[in-house]
């Protein structure tokens, strides 16, 4: 009897210590790349910890570059060496072409309604050749132009509907304001891939079309496009602009709008809840508004950009990553990141929601800019984009800093990317 109750003992220890050691080896550790350690992405580890701490996992923040071009060429080589360090990773809205082979197929672990639930284009657009779904949105983004309200209604203006009228009352509230340091209107001038937004929203606006076209065609020597690229410069000759915009990336055009030493900026979503934070100088002096037209015959125009979470082909957890991706990526997320931090939900549903209105009236009244922002030309360019995009941001970086005219480095762009293209893209 004794006998047989000691082998009861040890067989029920052992079936303890392998429920125990099956859960041990279950839990994961999950390393999420979704920013360059700023709040935004604490409050992603935060959010991703809540499920991973309610399924037995945890958490790590992987910090990545703060520019987006050095954040993918610092992806590419992790994910070229086949690395297991980053289960997640938050990619560009230009960036599923270029790195889709690095990752798994989303649709295997998310259910096909989370996945509908989002904006169809931009699930389309992260979606490969072979119908992979490589990355779930995680927010989208547009170009928006921000205003000083207290200065234009001040001095009697309403928001710029044209570039023209942007350069007018720019001039006229410098010199009625007492403000030496004030500035008409500050942008992201730097020679990196910001500059291919802002740059494709000028020319999109005066009707000069996308660099390159959806059915391939280089369209850039145009026009329009060269008005553009011109008109920009003359913000600099003018005096609206500093010399020192060549060098501004988002947070430097940022830190002088909401130190109070700019009337106008273009920037990203991002910036509204942190002019509207309890620190800021500009709080509640802020107003929002679609990015100037090129003329009557122009039109408004807001480069698209956006991020979605993509999941490693290399990770040790690739279930588990998935299920915090579907997490991030449900309306209850992403309204937390909209009221928080402005980031543009991409599922219709949160739009209806009165919560949003109340706390970013921005986000509903410009809800067609959003639906209708300028791609940049990344699929059809497929591969080749970053080199195209490299071209055209160090040509318009040329003219902005008055060593070539419009034209000149519309031609020029011209011949680059005819090299780049070869016999197709």
């Amino acid at each position: 009897m004794k006998r047989a109750l000691f082998a009861a003992l040890v067989g029920f220890l052992a079936l303890a210590y392998s429920v125990v050691g099956v859960n041990t080896l279950h839990a994961a550790k999950i390393t999420i790349a979704c920013g360059p350690g700023d709040e935004r992405s604490q409050s992603c580890k935060n959010m991703a910890n809540e499920w991973a701490k309610a399924n037995g996992h945890e958490v790590e923040l992987f910090v990545n570059p703060r520019l987006s071009s050095d954040a993918l060429g610092f992806f590419q080589q992790i994910l070229a060496a086949k690395s297991t360090d980053v289960d997640i990773f938050m990619i560009d809205v230009i960036w599923p072409g270029l790195l889709a082979k690095h990752f798994i197929d989303l649709k295997e672990y998310i259910p096909e309604s989370h996945i509908n639930a989002h904006f169809e284009s931009i699930v389309k657009n992260n979606t490969d050749s072979k119908g992979r779904l490589v990355g779930v949105p995680y927010f989208t983004d547009a170009g928006l132009m921000y205003y000083r309200k207290d200065l234009l209604d001040k001095h009697g203006h309403e928001a710029p509907k044209t570039w023209a009228d942007l350069e007018r009352i720019s001039k006229d509230i410098m010199a009625k304001e007492n403000n030496p340091k004030l500035l008409g209107f500050v942008w992201q001038g730097r020679a990196y891939e910001g500059l291919t937004c802002d740059a494709l929203e000028w020319i999109d606006s005066f009707g000069g079309g996308t660099i390159v076209e959806k059915d391939g065609t280089i369209s850039i020597n145009n026009p329009k496009a060269i008005e553009a690229l011109d008109t920009a410069r003359s913000w600099i000759a003018d005096g609206i602009t500093p010399e020192s915009i060549l060098n501004y990336a988002e947070e430097d055009s940022r830190g002088v709008f909401q130190s109070g030493n700019a009337i106008f900026m273009r920037n990203w979503p991002y910036a509204w809840s942190l002019a509207q934070g309890d620190e800021s100088p500009i709080k509640g002096k802020v107003g929002v508004a679609p990015i100037p037209m090129g003329g009557a015959t122009g039109k408004h125009s807001g480069a698209l950009g956006g991020w979605q979470l993509a999941v490693s082909k290399y990770s040790k957890n690739p279930e588990a990553a998935a299920k915090i991706v579907e997490y991030l990526t449900t309306k209850e997320s992403q309204m937390r990141m909209a009221i928080k931090h402005s980031n543009l939900p991409t599922r219709p549903d949160a739009y209806e929601d009165p919560k949003l209105a109340a706390e970013a009236p921005f986000m509903v009244s410009l809800l067609d800019t959003f639906k209708n922002a300028v791609a940049r030309p990344s699929s059809v360019t497929a591969r080749k984009y970053n080199r195209v995009s490299s071209k055209f941001w160090s040509e318009v970086h040329n003219v902005l800093a008055g060593k070539k005219t419009g034209a000149e480095a519309a031609a020029e762009l011209e011949k680059q990317l005819e090299r780049i293209k070869g016999r197709r893209w």
